[in-house]
């Protein structure tokens, strides 16, 4: 008879059964799972996850059950409480153009419970035939990731449909247009949501299209993004655990005063009331303001996060905004996979330039058919 255990570690049962069964990287993945030898065992000085927030130490799986929920429960109620979920979305298609091996249809969906979101589905050629793997795709605006406004290197989804993957490609189109890059719940006048946050929410609700659709499996839903995209991607998987994995391209996965990593702006982590701060890097002329600098002062930083997608495999596609020595702060869900006795979970592939490139693009598709394929 199985000993009792609590709820969490029992929904996490299946996921480490499945990741158990990709240990045996492909060669081109092989050596991104490992740090290089300077930072082999280096944590930096970030907080150690293995330790609640009392002092105690995390020993066991069980243990770790219990602090997951205490980071999750932690970092929702710093950065506010999200709408029900739409678990039963309602997808209108009114438009759809058959292309390669692949049919594209606009669609459009409750992305909050007041706010429709236009986006891309992708669908392939006889994938009713048997269950898919997806993968979700974000940015500014659904167009560049579905291939529409040639931008190199950034169409995602529709390189993915090409593989066979059902896709979904969304975007802030309004709020990127208006210059205000995020989503602001109840309103951008007295929002109680960071948008961060609110971004990761409205991706859970598109995970939800997903996973309603026949040609969907809804175990093997992955999501990615580039940049801002990158940290939407980020919060969406850490948050929502049904995620089955992520890659997420160099969005600056540690707080950073890089002027790209910049999650104290108001559409990010330090939302306040408008009139904004004047944007950049804060200094004592012009301070960050909201939770942002409230994080910094309890010791916070996303490596918190990071740990749980546990034993949810995760690429970081790194960049000019995240070089090699991120691995300090990666080394924290290395060591938590550990305790879990697991791994091959946690890699990371650099290049010298923050925007995407032939090879990085090819070793993120190669991640997902990797952990995503039956």
């Amino acid at each position: 008879m199985l000993p009792r255990l609590p709820i969490l570690l029992l929904l996490l049962f299946p996921m480490i059964a499945s990741a158990q069964a990709t240990d045996a990287l492909p060669d081109s993945l092989k050596p991104l799972f490992a740090p290089p030898a300077e930072f082999a065992g280096d944590f930096g000085e970030f907080r150690s996850p293995l330790k609640f927030e009392n002092g105690d130490e995390v020993k066991s799986a069980e243990d770790w059950a219990k602090r997951r929920e205490e980071i999750r429960t932690l970092w929702h109620e710093r950065m506010g409480t999200w709408p029900p979920l739409i678990t039963e979305p309602v997808v209108e298609t009114f438009e759809s153009v058959k292309l390669e091996n692949f049919t594209r249809h606009r669609v459009r969906f409750l992305w909050t419970p007041q706010e429709e979101t236009t986006g891309y589905l992708f669908i392939p050629d006889k994938a009713a035939e048997s269950p898919r793997p997806a993968v979700l795709t974000v940015f500014y605006e659904p167009e560049t990731a579905a291939g529409i406004d040639g931008k190199p290197y950034r169409d995602f989804a529709y390189q993915f449909a090409k593989r066979g993957f059902v896709t979904l490609s969304i975007g802030t189109t309004e709020t990127t247009e208006a210059k205000e890059y995020s989503l602001y719940w109840p309103s951008i006048d007295d929002a109680t949501v960071q948008p961060l946050s609110m971004l990761a929410y409205v991706a859970v609700n598109a995970w939800h299209v997903l996973a309603s659709r026949p040609e969907v499996d809804p175990e093997r839903i992955g999501v990615t993004g580039h940049s801002y995209g990158g940290k939407w991607s980020m919060f969406a998987s850490c948050l929502f655990e049904k995620f089955a994995c992520a890659a997420w391209s160099d969005p600056g996965i540690v707080f950073d005063v890089r002027p790209s990593v910049n999650y104290w702006e108001p559409w990010y982590l330090g939302y306040h009331p408008k009139p904004w701060r004047k944007r950049g890097v804060p200094d004592a002329e012009n301070p960050a303001r909201g939770l942002y600098p409230k994080l910094l002062k309890e010791g916070r930083d996303l490596h918190e996060l990071h740990t749980l997608m546990a034993p949810r495999p995760f690429l970081v596609s790194a960049g000019s905004e995240d070089p090699v020595h991120r691995w300090q702060a990666l080394n924290h869900s290395i060591a938590v996979n550990r305790l879990l006795g697991q791994e091959n979970r946690v890699a990371m592939h650099n290049r010298p330039e923050h925007s995407p490139n032939a090879e990085s693009n090819e070793i993120l598709y190669a991640f997902f058919e990797h952990f995503l394929r039956p």
